[in-house]
């Protein structure tokens, strides 16, 4: 931009030769290069107010749209935008089926070290070892006394233990804040609950993590911040579970058996109100799983739904309900029990010689392989595999357990007619407790499937009906004699109707063929009989009875006993209330199966 002269000197000498002032044109100059710049910005700030209010408008415009789809959509949550996964310390509780704390959160702190902040390492190491023993005195002093910057000493520890800690007063030692999971009531219901163990941690938070049991099962709920820490509500009954346990403790010690389980659960519902696997152990210091051996033997396996076993004679029950829902017999009907049963090199033999007939009635009441063979055999193989399909002694149990998936029954290669004769008497086929029970119960609630169920509460849905009303009444009737006069009668509890059955399987030899003098005894209990509400299935691995002048090994003799005191205690805690009357008094028959 070329300036004008304000004083232009062309003009100065033509003013001069005019005689004007010059002085004017300087004024008129400048008055105009003022007006020229005000003229400029002017034009600026126009533009620069426009643009700004072009901005407002599209500024609120935007907010007007935005508020006009907020309006018209549906409200979500908010998200939290984070660079990683939070680490989530809190975990809800565990109650019974009536509020009773099962498993809760404990405040407690982890403890850690900072080498380099140390002042005397040596010595801070030997004094921790004197609170902590477990703890390695060289491994400890090198790792304070070397390059690391952070170690790790406990993840927990005690209020007794922090104090003396903090008595050292090294300032290396720190302490960070954390929940752990506490189970009030120690080893009882311990293979239910299961167990917790830290996940993700850092020095100020840890996340407690199911690993096993329903607090592996309900991990994800139990820790679901949306539940705002709810408990969750087992079917299980304190006072229930704990009576069956104490009883079963006992009558393995009395047994003098290796391993015992029990079952306890609503015959209506499935709910179950009482489940224990000894030995057992405490999940506040679960142990470590068996590297070697066999898993069974170890505390943490849950006999009562990962081990699956022959069951015996419990099974004779599903041969006769099968067959009488069919048609083919009536329980006065007289079946073969000749023996022994010849089968190819096969020899099927009872445990008493019975004669040439017992009606099926007595089949189940004396506990006849022969007779139980031979009414299956009526049956036929497929019809028996669709039955016992049918019960669910196909597959892993539903219950909710993190173990349960993985304890499949083990059934036969090769289903052929030797097969279905021994499977009717308990043997060819390997399921768990808890299998036995979801049958039982389906045979003494009028014949409709029922699902197991660790929850109280849920929803029960009406399950296939396997065996008919009728057939269901009959079966009951059935074993309540064997209770009255059959291989059961030491069940006979006053003020309850007890019907079951006695199961006396002989166990596998890991080289081949069974053991001479080792066996797996069960009772699967139903109670009332006349109005049935709960069954029970207790077993004992390698039981023995000898106080007499020889040993006795059958359920009869070992499992029944101790299953009628559990039902003794516990019925009364399950608001059953003892029906007085004209009481039998039958003579104890020697048991046998």
């Amino acid at each position: 931009m070329i300036r004008t002269p304000l004083r232009p000197l062309a003009r100065i000498l033509s003013a001069r030769a005019a005689g004007e002032n010059p002085d004017a044109i300087e004024r008129d100059n400048l008055r105009a290069r003022r007006e020229a710049v005000s003229d400029a910005t002017r034009g600026r700030a126009e533009v620069r107010l426009m643009l700004l209010g072009v901005a407002f408008v599209a500024g609120f415009g935007a907010v007007g749209v935005r508020m006009a789809a907020l309006a018209v959509s549906r409200p979500i949550e908010p998200q939290i935008a984070s660079s990683g996964d939070a680490i989530i310390a809190s975990r809800g509780d565990i109650v019974d089926r009536n509020g009773r704390v099962l498993a809760t959160n404990l405040l407690t702190y982890s403890l850690y070290a900072q080498p380099p902040q140390m002042i005397e390492p040596s010595r801070v190491a030997q004094e921790l070892v004197a609170i902590f023993p477990d703890l390695d005195l060289a491994r400890l002093t090198a790792d304070f006394t070397g390059a690391r910057k952070f170690v790790w000493i406990k993840k927990k520890i005690s209020p007794e233990q922090m104090q003396a800690v903090h008595d050292i007063g090294d300032p290396g030692l720190l302490f960070g804040p954390r929940e752990m999971r506490l189970y009030p009531n120690g080893d009882l219901a311990a293979h239910v609950l299961g167990g917790a163990s830290f996940g993700r941690e850092d020095v100020a938070s840890a996340e407690v993590v199911g690993v096993a049991g329903v607090e592996k099962a309900f991990d994800t709920w139990l820790r679901d911040p949306i539940n705002d820490n709810a408990p969750l509500r087992l079917s299980l009954d304190l006072t229930v579970q704990a009576t069956v346990e104490e009883v079963l403790a006992d009558g393995m010690k009395l047994m003098k058996a290796h391993a015992a389980s029990a079952v306890l659960m609503n015959v209506h519902s499935g709910e179950i109100v009482a489940m224990a696997s000894l030995p057992d152990f405490d999940p506040n210091a679960r142990p470590a799983p068996l590297t070697t051996g066999d898993q069974g033997d170890s505390p943490l396996f849950n006999r009562a739904v990962q081990g699956v076993y022959e069951l015996g004679s419990t099974f004779k029950v599903f041969a006769a309900a099968q067959a009488l829902d069919m048609g083919l017999v009536t329980p006065t009907t007289m079946i073969d029990t000749r023996g022994p049963l010849v089968w190819g090199k096969f020899r099927i033999n009872d445990f008493h010689d019975y004669g040439a007939k017992l009606s099926v009635t007595d089949v189940i009441v004396e506990s006849s392989n022969i007779g139980a063979a031979r009414i299956a055999m009526l049956i036929g193989g497929e019809r028996q595999k669709a039955f016992l399909d049918s019960l669910g002694f196909m597959a892993a149990t539903p219950v909710e357990l993190a173990e349960a998936p993985s304890a499949r029954p083990l059934l036969p290669a090769n289903w052929s007619d030797l097969s279905t004769m021994t499977i009717a008497y308990g043997h060819g086929l390997s399921a768990s407790p808890l299998h036995l029970a979801i049958a039982y119960a389906t045979m003494a609630n009028g014949g409709r499937r029922v699902t197991p169920t660790l929850l109280a509460g849920a929803a029960h849905p009406t399950g296939e009906q396997i065996v008919s009303p009728q057939t269901s009444a009959t079966i009951m009737s059935m074993l309540r004699e064997v209770v009255t006069r059959g291989t059961a009668s030491f069940a006979e509890v006053a003020g309850y109707a007890v019907g079951g059955k006695t199961g006396t399987a002989d166990k596998p030899n890991p080289s081949g063929g069974y053991y001479d003098d080792k066996v797996l005894a069960t009772f699967a209990a139903v109670f009332p009989a006349n109005d049935p509400q709960y069954v029970l299935v207790l077993t004992l691995d390698e039981p023995v009875e000898d106080s007499g002048s020889e040993d006795r090994r059958t359920a009869g003799w070992t499992a029944v006993p101790v299953g009628a005191e559990v039902i003794r205690r516990a019925a009364p805690l399950l608001g059953l209330r003892p029906v007085w009357g004209p009481l039998e008094a039958p003579e104890l028959s020697l048991a046998r199966n």
